[in-house]
């Protein structure tokens, strides 16, 4: 990583990490119509990206290329569905999605362009607009997953990623790098050659929500273990 790209990186990094820690402290206050607002600058901000690409603004973009399919747009979609409505499963999906894969792109981005470029802004926009509502929604409303979240939400993302294989097969494409890795840098990178990366990429997916799920596993047992305080 260049210099420069560096310099972009860590400083939109940093900005997404101080927004984050205000929306929290904000969350914790309790829920207003900010939430209904970055709901829906985060849709506007992915929309904008589809006519962006209509528009012929991503030199060779093609329609079998430019779905909303890879995982973290249709997070975008989620995450502005569960800061609209809050609703338990909504929340759920953000907070796996956004923590175990939009946290991975934010930190190791495929971005070509440069600030102070629109497609700079859309993607950190994007991705760090994920993250953010997720530690919101949790940490901060304290929507936390329930019983049974990791296995509902394991389910969900393998059966997502089986019908993005569908579409991959069927274009030629390659949403969520599936037949290909990315060009630039990732974790797939160690995991080996195709398809061997896609089996490390599940396995860390699992481990991740897994480890994202611990806290909140434990807490649930601590209080069904601790004994009961009969009034005198």
């Amino acid at each position: 990583m260049s210099g420069l790209v560096a310099t972009e990186h860590v400083g939109a990094v940093v900005v997404i990490a101080v927004a984050t820690a205000v929306l929290v402290v904000l969350a914790r206050r309790g829920p207003g119509p900010w939430l209904k607002v970055l709901a829906l600058v985060l849709v506007l901000d992915e929309v904008s990206w589809w006519v962006y690409l209509l528009a012929g603004g991503q030199p060779g973009s093609v329609l079998a290329q430019s779905l909303p399919l890879q995982l973290c747009d249709v997070a975008i979609f989620v995450t502005a569905a569960a800061l609209w409505a809050r609703a338990p499963l909504l929340v759920e999906v953000t907070y796996f999605w956004g923590l175990a894969g939009t946290l991975q792109a934010l930190l190791t981005p495929d971005l070509p362009q440069h600030f102070p470029s629109y497609p700079y802004f859309q993607y950190y926009i994007a991705h760090g607009g994920v993250v953010a509502s997720a530690l919101l929604l949790v940490v901060g409303l304290r929507i936390h997953p329930r019983p049974g979240s990791l296995l509902r939400i394991a389910a969900v993302t393998l059966a997502y990623v089986a019908l993005v294989g569908v579409v991959d097969a069927i274009t030629g494409a390659d949403y969520m790098y599936l037949r290909a890795k990315p060009p630039s840098a990732t974790l797939l990178d160690v995991l080996g050659p195709w398809p061997w990366y896609l089996l490390g990429a599940t396995a860390i997916g699992l481990v991740l929500f897994a480890v994202l799920d611990a806290p909140f596993r434990i807490s649930r047992q601590a209080v069904r273990s601790a004994p009961l305080t009969r009034p005198r």
